[in-house]
C-alpha cells in the first residue's frame, strides 16, 4: 500500500510505501505498478539507477532527458539523506520556473515522482548517500541536457555553501533557466 502526497506543483508527487515491521526488519513494496495506476500515477518504468555519493554536499543536477526521451522518474533512497529537486521546465505552464523541494531518506521512505517537463536535482545531506530511480525512457546520452544547480533565478535554497559543493564539471557548465532552448511547452 502506498501513500500519495501532493506537491505545490501538479504532477509532483510525494509517494509512501508502506513498511511492515517485525521482530526482524520490515518489509516494503517500494514499487506495485497496479498501487501507481489506482493512484492515476500510471507509469512504464523501464531502467533502473542507483547512484553512490560519499561526501556532505554532493550536487548532481539539475538533469534532464529533452524529447523524445524525455523521462518521468521515481526517486529514492536506500542509505543517507538528500534534498531531492524537481524544477518545471514546461514554458506553457503556470509553475514555469518554479521548484518542488523535498527531503528523501532511508528513514523517512519517502519518494519523489517527477514527471517529464521537469530537471532533476539532489544534495546529499549524509555521507555514504544511496540513491535509486527508475525511468519511463532509457538513457540517451544525445538528448541529455541540464539547467545550471546554482542559477540565481531559481531560488533554490541548497543546504551547502556553494564554494563546499562537490560538483561535477559538466554540472558547473549547464545553462542558466533563462538561456535554455524550449523542450517543453
Amino acid at each position: 500500500m502506498i501513500e500519495v502526497q501532493a506537491t505545490a506543483i501538479a504532477g509532483v508527487k510525494i509517494i509512501v510505501p508502506t513498511r511492515i515491521r517485525d521482530g526482524r526488519g520490515f518489509l516494503s513494496e517500494v514499487y506495485k505498478k497496479t498501487e501507481l495506476d489506482a493512484a492515476g500515477l500510471c507509469q512504464d518504468f523501464v531502467q533502473e539507477n542507483h547512484l553512490t555519493s560519499e561526501r556532505i554536499g554532493t550536487v548532481r543536477g539539475l538533469h534532464f532527458q529533452r524529447p523524445p526521451f524525455a523521462q518521468d522518474k521515481l526517486v529514492r533512497v536506500v542509505q543517507g539523506r538528500i534534498l531531492d529537486v524537481a524544477l518545471d521546465l514546461r514554458r506553457t505552464s503556470l509553475t514555469f520556473g518554479r521548484h518542488v523541494a523535498v527531503e528523501l531518506s532511508a528513514e523517512n521512505w519517502r519518494q519523489l515522482l517527477i514527471p517529464k517537463g521537469f530537471a532533476h536535482g539532489l544534495c546529499t545531506l549524509e555521507p555514504h548517500t544511496q540513491v535509486i530511480y527508475k525511468a519511463t525512457s532509457y538513457y540517451a546520452p544525445e538528448c541529455d541536457r541540464g539547467v545550471l544547480w546554482n542559477d540565481p533565478d531559481l531560488g533554490i535554497a541548497w543546504p551547502i555553501d556553494e564554494s563546499k559543493a562537490c560538483v561535477s564539471d559538466a554540472d558547473r557548465s549547464h545553462p542558466r533557466l533563462r538561456d535554455l532552448p524550449v523542450f517543453f511547452d
